[in-house]
């Protein structure tokens, strides 16, 4: 952004329309050197204004439309508690980590009673850590109940 914030054609533009503004002041000049000065000057200061108020638009439109995004997308280290929208609870980071560590516990007892391929293992293993969520914590938990059914069902 640097030190005008994105107004340098704002900036340029304002100091060639006052230096015209100057020069047209001080100068007695002729009739038709007057006119295009007359022209000039009352253009570049609306071409300023107009600078001036189309970056000041779309600094707005930048800033208030990533703040949604953000504002949707917290992640687990800004934060120590995660609210769910459906229910309104809050589940708290070591309530995660805890739930990650008995999630991988079943994983590995699941892993041995059932002859699953490595890939999924390591997927189920990659979700474990990932977890965020109350929803993802509830479909990985359904997933392993799953496995534990096909597990119960091949002895």
């Amino acid at each position: 952004m640097g030190y005008l914030g994105n107004h340098l054609a704002t900036v340029c533009t304002g100091i060639f329309a006052s230096v015209l503004t100057g020069l047209w002041a001080f100068w007695d000049l002729s009739p038709v050197l007057d006119f295009v000065f007359l022209m000039a000057v009352p253009i570049t200061w609306f071409m300023t204004f107009t600078c001036w108020i189309s970056q000041k638009s779309t600094d707005y439109a930048h800033n208030h439309g990533s703040s949604h995004a953000q504002i949707e997308k917290k992640s687990l280290s800004s934060t120590q508690t995660i609210q769910t929208t459906t229910s309104g609870n809050q589940i708290g980071l070591s309530e995660i980590k805890q739930v990650q560590s008995e999630l991988s516990a079943e994983l590995n007892t699941l892993k041995e009673s059932v002859k699953l391929k490595d890939g999924e293992i390591e997927r189920l293993n990659q979700e474990i850590s990932n977890l965020q969520t109350l929803v993802q914590i509830e479909s990985l938990k359904t997933e392993l109940a799953n496995l534990k059914m096909l597990a119960s069902k091949r002895k």
